[in-house]
């Protein structure tokens, strides 16, 4: 089994326990990052839109509101099974599923008007070709977003540790400049760059095996008051709390 194999394998074993909860967690619904979202995507009424690594179609059910049809696709089977949930109780025809690898996506080139992603480069370990990607199925004079965590990047490598104790499916979070980087590289032009702050709770976040180690790494930067790993975390009465840095970068085809 190759690298990339074993990845995708582990990937599939975090999200296949994690797909209910993940599902259900407010913040992924959460009004403000999804109006940016939409805003950056600028979906016209005739647009068919492609939502990569959509999970539980969170953003591809949001989108349907806006488009002619959505298409959303997830490497993890079990995350599928949760965005038609999803959509049944919506109650939305427009949309369809798919179970594929965002980075050998099985669509034509020049398929979507618009092609989105949201937190999903964190988890790839060559964001570059998911990108190129997504850019080949989009047609020419169409849009391509990617949200996700951005750290700072004196911050990035103690955020790529928490996330990794956190998440053991994560490989790297791309600072701004280096997901702006990876577009002009893919030949892409940028429209748009815009960001928020998505406040969590660590406890709904992680496994409670690893929460030992999270907290204490975590104790330690909130006592330290330098923020090193660059998410402005505190503990509140319910736990560690913190701020997601997350950005969004739209480009034009």
């Amino acid at each position: 089994m190759n690298d990339d194999s074993q990845h995708n394998d582990r990937i599939i074993s975090q999200f296949t326990r994690w797909a209910q909860p993940f599902a259900d967690l407010p913040i992924h619904s959460a009004e403000d990052g999804m109006a940016r979202t939409l805003a950056a995507a600028v979906i016209a009424p005739t647009d068919t839109v492609l939502d990569v690594a959509c999970g539980p179609g969170i953003v591809a059910c949001a989108a349907a509101a806006h488009a002619a049809h959505v298409t959303g696709i997830d490497l993890t089977p079990a995350m599928i099974e949760q965005a038609r949930a999803r959509q049944a109780a919506a109650g939305l025809a427009n949309l369809d599923w798919r179970t594929g690898d965002a980075t050998d996506l099985p669509f034509a080139d020049a398929s979507f008007d618009r092609v989105v992603t949201r937190y999903s480069f964190h988890h790839l370990r060559e964001p570059g070709r998911a990108l190129a990607e997504m850019r080949r199925v989009c047609r020419p004079g169409g849009r391509i977003v990617v949200i996700d965590a951005t750290p700072a990047p004196e911050c990035q490598a103690a955020y790529d540790r928490m996330e990794t104790l956190r998440d053991p499916s994560h490989t790297s979070a791309l600072t701004l400049d280096q997901l702006r980087g990876l577009g002009r590289i893919a030949g892409l032009e940028e429209a748009i760059v815009d960001g928020y702050r998505l406040e969590a709770l660590l406890a709904t976040l992680a496994d409670a095996d690893d929460m030992t180690a999270l907290d204490t790494m975590f104790d330690a930067d909130i006592a330290s008051g330098e923020d090193r790993i660059g998410v402005q975390a505190w503990r509140g009465a319910d736990g560690v709390r913190f701020l997601f840095p997350i950005s969004i970068v739209a480009w034009r085809r």
